[in-house]
């Protein structure tokens, strides 16, 4: 009898130990699951790129290790005045599908790869991420390298410019405010990863747009956009010359001031001379540093004029067609009008 209750009682010891490893196992996989999950390296950075599919772009930088001083930017070799002008939901594009496929011990760091589709580009980045102490028993974590970078853009032919639909004036972004450079980069900090479509479409300029992915933290993206002047400036342009050269033909003199043609003439002018346009130039307008430029276009005017002769005293009409060529510059000004400079050539 004592033999049987001493054989069940090791029976039930048995099971209890048994299920006490299969509580300690469960319970261990459950703590590695949640590690993975929730307070692992790979977890604090998908939570990072969650934000950014999501357009939290305020949340995300506000993550740990995220932001950037000047003194920082500085001691990387990065501009310290880089414009915060594109951290924000309205400049974000579009980022989706992020993975993260590999995470590595590197010394004091982790590396945690992850892959993503940035505007429908495929792209890979990789975060160094440092252990930031405990909260309670959980680890926490930051980044070691911010994955900021700065995009240097330069934009010609405009003062205003779209990045991912997000409107922005050279004068908003640059250090130098009003008194930006029309021609200078601009530094402008930006979320790795993400794809930022620059371009411009004014009525003055436009552009088809580019694509730069930023796919690298704590790195210069040098990025150039050249305008081209809009079918609708040209045609104002080609008003604008047209006009001026209309109004030239109303001063009755051999060189009407400030206008691209003339006529010489030896002997004395009996009548004041008439002027007309018979061919009027076809303008081109042509990218030339912060504004424009018009090539020389052909054109022609027409001059009628009674010349009595100094030797002899005979009276003569004259009626001459006198080609020459048009040039121009044309300069933006800070309130987005233009000015347009005029010159010309003779070519008889």
């Amino acid at each position: 009898m004592g033999g049987r209750r001493r054989a069940r009682l090791a029976v039930d010891l048995s099971v209890l130990a048994v299920i006490g490893v299969l509580l300690v196992s469960s319970f261990g996989a459950a703590a590695a699951v949640l590690y993975r999950e929730f307070y692992s390296p790979s977890a604090f950075v998908m939570r990072y790129l969650s934000m950014l599919e999501s357009g939290r772009a305020a949340d995300a930088l506000a993550m740990p290790g995220v932001a950037l001083d000047r003194a920082e930017l500085e001691a990387v070799g990065l501009p310290p005045t880089a414009s915060d002008a594109l951290l924000r939901s309205t400049a974000l594009g579009s980022l989706t599908d992020a993975t993260v496929v590999e995470e590595r011990v590197d010394g004091a760091y982790t590396v945690v790869t992850a892959t993503y589709v940035a505007g429908g580009h495929p792209g890979t980045t990789r975060f160094r991420v440092v252990s930031d102490g405990l909260l309670g028993v959980a680890p926490t974590w930051r980044f070691a390298q911010s994955p900021l970078a700065v995009m240097n853009l330069t934009v010609l032919g405009s003062m205003t410019f779209d990045v991912n639909s997000f409107v922005l004036d050279k004068r908003q972004v640059s250090p130098d405010g009003m008194d930006a450079d029309p021609v200078a980069p601009l530094s402008m900090l930006v979320f790795s990863p993400g794809l930022y479509s620059v371009s411009v479409d004014t009525p003055m300029a436009t552009t088809p747009g580019i694509a730069v992915l930023s796919d690298a933290p704590m790195v210069n993206v040098p990025v150039q956009v050249q305008a081209e002047p809009t079918e609708e400036f040209v045609a104002v342009v080609q008003d604008r010359v047209e006009e001026f050269l209309v109004a030239c033909t109303t001063q009755q003199v051999l060189q009407p001031t400030g206008c691209p043609f003339g006529y010489v003439v030896r002997n004395r002018v009996e009548e004041l001379p008439t002027w007309t346009i018979v061919e009027q130039p076809e303008v081109t307008i042509v990218p030339d540093g912060a504004g424009w430029r018009i090539p020389d276009a052909q054109a022609t005017a027409h001059i009628d004029l009674q010349v009595r002769s100094i030797s002899d005293g005979t009276l003569r009409p004259v009626s001459e067609d006198v080609p020459f060529l048009l040039h121009g510059t044309i300069t933006v000004m800070p309130d987005g009008t233009a000015s347009i400079q005029l010159g010309g050539l003779d070519v008889r």
